[in-house]
C-alpha cells in the first residue's frame, strides 16, 4: 500500500464509497431517460465515477460496498421529482467536497485531475438539463401560489364560519374545481395569445398543480368528524407550509435560487391571507347573526 496517513486514508474510503454509489446512481437515472443524448452523457460519467472508485481502490487496496439504500432512494427520489433534482442535489455534495480534494494533495497527486473532471462533470451536467416538467415551472408556480393564497384564505374563512367540516370540504371542493378549471382556461388563453405551441401543456401543468393542492388541502375536511373543524385547520396549515417547504426546495435546487427566501415569501403571503380570512369569517358570522 501506498505510504499515506491516517487521516488521508479515511478520506479516501469515504470517497471511494461515494464514487460506487454515485456510478450505480447515474445508470440507475439514466435507464429512465428516454432522451439518447442525456442518456449517453449519464453514462459517460458513470463510468468515469468507476474510474475515480478504481484510483482509490489502488490506495485503499480494498474494494468498497456501494450504499444500496442511497442508491435505492435516490432512483425513488429521481422518479418522484425528475432527474435534474437528483443531479442537481449530487453535484452540489461535489462542490462541497473541492475542500477535501485539497487535503489529499500531498499523499495523493491524482486528486487534482479527479477534482477537474468532477468539475467537468458539472460544466456537462449544467448543458444537458432539458427535462419537460423544469420548461413549465412558471405554469407550476403559478398553479401553486394561486391556489394556496386563494384556498388556504377561503377554506380557513369558511371554518369559522359554517363550523362543519363537512360543509367547508363541499364548499372547498366546488370552489377549488372551479378555480382549477378557470386558472386552466386563463393560462391556456394567455398562452395562445402570445402563439406559442405549448399553450395546452402549459394549461395542463398549472391545472394539476392546482387541482393537486385543492386536494390535499381540503383532505383534513373530509377525514374527521363534522365538529372537528379546528383540528381539520390546524392539519390545514401544517399541509400548506409542507407543501411550500417540498415545493420551494425542488425549485431552489433545480434552478439554483435561494431557497430560504422562497420560502419566507410564501409563508409570509398564505398564512397572512389565512389568518386574516379566519378573522373575517368569525367577524361576518358574529355580525350576521348566522348560525349554522
Amino acid at each position: 500500500m501506498v505510504d499515506i496517513s491516517q487521516k488521508s486514508l479515511d478520506i479516501i474510503l469515504q470517497m471511494q464509497k461515494n464514487e460506487i454509489t454515485e456510478h450505480l446512481v447515474y445508470i440507475n437515472i439514466a435507464k429512465n431517460i428516454k432522451d439518447d443524448a442525456n442518456k449517453q452523457v449519464l453514462l459517460k460519467i458513470a463510468e468515469e465515477e468507476m474510474k475515480h472508485y478504481e484510483i482509490w481502490s489502488h490506495y485503499t487496496k480494498r474494494q468498497i460496498e456501494p450504499d444500496h439504500r442511497k442508491v435505492k432512494f435516490l432512483a425513488f427520489l429521481a422518479r418522484l421529482f425528475g432527474f435534474t433534482f437528483i443531479i442537481k442535489k449530487m453535484e452540489n455534495g461535489e462542490v462541497l467536497a473541492q475542500s477535501t480534494y485539497q487535503q489529499l494533495l500531498i499523499d495523493v497527486p491524482e486528486a487534482l485531475d479527479i477534482q477537474r473532471e468532477e468539475k467537468e462533470h458539472e460544466a456537462v451536467l449544467m448543458e444537458m438539463m432539458d427535462e419537460e416538467r423544469l420548461q413549465y415551472v412558471g405554469s407550476m408556480v403559478l398553479g401553486l401560489n394561486d391556489a394556496l393564497v386563494e384556498l388556504t384564505g377561503t377554506i380557513a374563512g369558511l371554518t369559522l364560519a359554517l363550523q362543519s367540516t363537512k360543509l367547508v370540504a363541499l364548499s372547498g371542493l366546488i370552489t377549488g374545481i372551479s378555480a382549477t378549471l378557470s386558472m386552466a382556461s386563463s393560462e391556456y388563453l394567455s398562452a395562445r395569445s402570445e402563439d406559442r405551441d405549448d399553450a395546452l401543456k402549459s394549461s395542463v401543468y398549472t391545472g394539476i398543480t392546482y387541482l393537486f393542492t385543492v386536494i390535499a388541502m381540503v383532505a383534513p375536511y373530509l377525514i374527521f368528524g363534522d365538529k372537528q373543524y379546528l383540528l381539520a385547520l390546524v392539519c390545514l396549515i401544517i399541509i400548506v407550509i409542507s407543501i411550500i417547504v417540498v415545493f420551494n426546495y425542488y425549485i431552489s435546487v433545480c434552478k439554483g435560487l435561494n431557497f430560504r427566501r422562497r420560502v419566507s415569501e410564501m409563508l409570509g403571503i398564505s398564512l397572512g391571507v389565512a389568518l386574516l380570512s379566519f378573522v373575517i369569517g368569525l367577524a361576518v358570522k358574529h355580525f350576521l347573526g348566522i348560525n349554522i
